[in-house]
Formats: C-alpha cells, sequence, structure tokens
C-alpha cells in the first residue's frame, strides 16, 4: 500500500510534518519520499508544479490521487486506512467534537506562530516595523495562554481531545514542537510544556522528527522571551 505513495516534503515544516506523522500511525511506512528546500526554491520546481500548481509542500499522492493540504491528507489518510494503525478519530462524540474545535483552532494557532518566527522571511526589509513585529508576539502571547488553558482543563496528562491521540494532536503537536525549538519556555507556559514533553517521544513523533533539529537541540532563541 505505502509503495503507491509518494510524499514531497520539507524539514523543519509543520504542514509537511503532520502528514509525516499520519502516515506513521496508520502503520505506512515505507511510502516514496523526497526531501526539498524552501531555501533553494524547489518547492517551485516543474515537479512539484506538477502535481501542485501552488507550488507548496506537502505533496502527497496515493495512486493517481492527489492530496495536497496537509489536513486534508490527514483526513484522507484516517478514512482509507480505518482499521489499520491507530484509530484517529474517537467513537465518543464529545472526544470527537473537541478533537475537530482543537485540529482547526489549531490553524490559527500556526498562523500567529509563523508571524513571529518568519516575521523577517515572509516580510521585505523596507517594510518591517517593531510595532508590527509587537503586535505578532501579543497575538501569539494571546495564543498560548489559550492553549495553555485547554490543557489545565483536561488534566495532567491528556491529549488535546481527551485521553486518546487524535488527528487533533496530528495536526497541533508540530506547532507546539516548533514552539519550543524556537525557545519558548517551559517554565513560562508549563502545560504546553507537559504536552510537549508527552508527546515527543512516541514512536511516529520520533520516526518523523525533522533530521536537521537533532544537530541543534537547544534550538533557537526567538520566542525567549514571549
Amino acid at each position: 500500500m505505502a509503495k503507491d505513495m509518494t510524499l514531497l516534503w520539507c524539514s523543519g515544516s509543520v504542514p509537511c510534518w503532520r502528514v509525516m506523522i499520519a502516515l506513521e500511525e496508520k502503520n505506512l511506512q515505507g511510502y516514496n519520499q523526497k526531501l526539498l528546500s524552501f531555501e533553494k526554491m524547489e518547492h517551485k520546481s516543474k515537479e512539484v508544479l506538477d502535481i501542485n500548481p501552488r507550488g507548496q509542500l506537502p505533496t502527497f499522492k496515493h495512486g493517481d490521487i492527489i492530496v495536497n493540504e496537509s489536513y486534508a491528507a490527514c483526513f484522507y489518510l484516517e478514512s482509507q486506512f480505518k482499521s489499520q494503525g491507530t484509530k484517529l478519530i474517537p467513537d465518543s462524540q464529545t472526544e470527537q467534537a473537541l478533537m475537530y474545535q482543537r485540529m482547526f483552532e489549531g490553524l490559527t494557532f500556526y498562523e500567529k506562530l509563523s508571524a513571529v518566527i518568519y516575521y523577517e522571511w515572509y516580510v521585505p526589509e523596507e517594510e518591517r516595523h517593531d510595532s508590527a513585529l509587537k503586535r505578532n508576539k501579543e497575538a501569539l502571547i494571546t495564543e498560548l495562554k489559550l492553549w495553555e488553558g485547554y490543557l489545565q482543563k483536561l488534566g495532567s496528562g491528556s491529549h488535546l481531545a481527551g485521553p486518546s491521540f487524535t488527528l487533533a494532536d496530528v495536526v497541533v503537536f508540530p506547532t507546539v514542537a516548533t514552539l519550543f525549538i524556537f525557545g519558548l519556555s517551559a517554565e513560562r507556559y508549563p502545560k504546553l510544556g507537559e504536552y510537549y514533553n508527552l508527546l515527543k517521544e512516541r514512536p511516529s513523533v520520533k520516526a518523523s522528527w525533522p533530521p536537521y533539529w537533532p544537530e541543534n537541540p537547544q534550538g533557537q532563541d526567538t520566542l525567549k522571551d514571549i
């Protein structure tokens, strides 16, 4: 099955990592994969554009089926391989509703994070303003406090939608991991720190961990003052 799958991805990309975790959780190891570079603009290559006209990663194929958006690919994998590997959509209506809520809130979470850590990448030098970056940081802090509250309410050792690992964890954990790699303080955000430590040793996470991160285990300090 996995031999019919192809993933074009970039190391450290949150959207790419989501799909890789889902593939691991569904026991779909052995898929074809190619590591590309954003810095070299390889995501705009003909190879990518032929199957993803947006020129974005991840780019995912299963046979003749193309699913390029990371959330769509994760839903697709769970739908097509329900009985294989980890069950990623819980039966409980309460957990399922919370899972969907946290999944789609995760998009905003990642957006607020990206606005800070990739500010210099996205914004031309002549258009950068300290006040804009300050607003972005304040928006991220608000978001972090929300997620701290969510995890506090669920209790110690919980996943994002309850006791079970679900699609919410698949798509949101890469954002949380990126926060800590970029210097977020676990002392300042203890519930997020606890959640990060809970999942970073999970086999699917370890197997798909971005290859360049172990070379710099202390990460960066972009978020040290957040």
